[in-house]
């Protein structure tokens, strides 16, 4: 589980770590933040984990000739199944808490901690080589940022606020960002640059340099953003997406994507009954290398997995399939998979046939109807 985390977490991972060293960021909050994005993570690896472990448990088996010995004594496949099926519905009852209350939860408090750094620290919302629009009538485009989000070089900035029809464009070598007395804002000292102003006719221009000059940035436009804005559906509970689902019906709005969500929040936790139903006749195939195989093997069955899931998501949630069929297309599939592979190899365990076959041929040969034993 923990190697499965870490490898979907590692772009992420990357993120908050440009996060501490070129915004500023506290290292503490970024693990806050961390923590609120984990669960989304480990409803998705706790089933990945689990199809991992049953495959090398048995292909262990397989290898020391347990497997053998079991079907030696009569052992029946099925009979197998009991401990995986307990410990598989375990994981399943984990995943669904994760998947149901878990992870809204976590989205939830991800948005409410990003509006809390970006009202302490509004710098840190400040990009390098991009043009950033989250301060109100400014266009703002820097070069490079100090480590620390405090200095600025290569300064362009676009400046709408005066209500008319004239644009100033602002240009400075280097800038330093202060915390303004008023709350809401702050203030940027640009050093060593100039504004060029074109009159509201386009006939005329000004041009003016200076050494200091002070902009005040106004937070209200990038904290209202993450304030105002509604709840994604990936924050939403059980019984809130039912709610919303509902007010839409009632209004005739369309509710594909709240429909594949709920799904999916039951769809993923029954993997792990499926992987567990995969893992076993797969597991038992007798191998030299269990733990390369095992790995591998999980891989793609994961691949194929949550290759259908998207798939299947991005379809349901355009309204080109059904919400139901869009969420449980890959466990149907990959159940019926299991299914086949269950069968075989349980024959294979009773030499040929079901156990269930013996038990009806002694009953037909005690009613004088069946084959007689030699």
């Amino acid at each position: 589980m923990g190697v499965f985390t870490s490898i979907l977490l590692i772009v992420r991972i990357l993120k908050l770590v440009e996060m501490v060293v070129n915004r500023g960021v506290p290292f503490l909050e970024i693990v806050q933040l961390f923590s609120y994005i984990l669960p989304a993570f480990l409803e998705v690896t706790l089933p990945m984990a689990l199809l991992l472990a049953i495959l090398v448990a048995f292909g262990r088996m397989s290898s020391d000739s347990e497997i053998i010995a079991l079907r030696a004594s009569g052992f029946s496949l099925y009979r197998l199944l009991y401990p995986v099926g307990a410990f598989a519905t375990a994981t399943a009852l984990v995943t669904l808490v994760l998947s149901v209350y878990v992870r809204p939860w976590g989205n939830g408090l991800l948005r409410t901690g990003l509006y809390e750094i970006v009202k302490a620290r509004a710098s840190a919302g400040i990009k390098p080589k991009v043009f950033n629009d989250d301060f109100a009538g400014l266009m703002i485009y820097v070069d490079n940022i100090e480590p620390g989000g405090k200095n600025l070089f290569g300064i362009l900035i676009s400046d709408t606020r005066d209500g008319t029809n004239r644009t100033n464009t602002v240009y400075a070598h280097s800038g330093t960002i202060y915390p303004s007395q008023e709350e809401g804002f702050l203030t940027l000292r640009l050093r060593d640059g100039g504004m060029y102003s074109v009159a509201e006719d386009g006939e005329g221009f000004q041009d003016t340099t200076f050494q200091t000059y002070d902009i005040n940035l106004n937070l209200s436009a990038a904290l209202a953003q993450l304030q105002a804005r509604k709840k994604d559906v990936s924050e939403l509970r059980f019984g809130e997406l039912r709610a919303q689902i509902a007010t839409k019906r009632a209004h005739g709005e369309p509710t594909f994507v709240e429909r594949v969500e709920l799904h999916r929040k039951l769809a993923i936790p029954f993997a792990c009954l499926v992987f567990a139903a995969l893992g076993v006749p797969l597991g038992i195939q007798p191998t030299r290398s269990v733990h390369s195989r095992g790995f591998s093997v999980s891989l793609v069955l994961i691949f194929l997995y949550y290759l259908l899931l998207t798939l299947g998501q991005n379809l349901g949630e355009r309204g080109a399939l059904n919400p139901v069929i869009a969420a449980w297309l890959p466990n149907v599939v990959l159940a019926s998979v299991a299914a086949f592979l269950l069968s075989r190899s349980a024959r294979d365990m009773t030499a040929g046939h079901p156990v269930w076959i013996d038990t009806a041929l002694r009953w037909l040969r005690n009613l004088g109807l069946g084959p007689q034993a030699n």
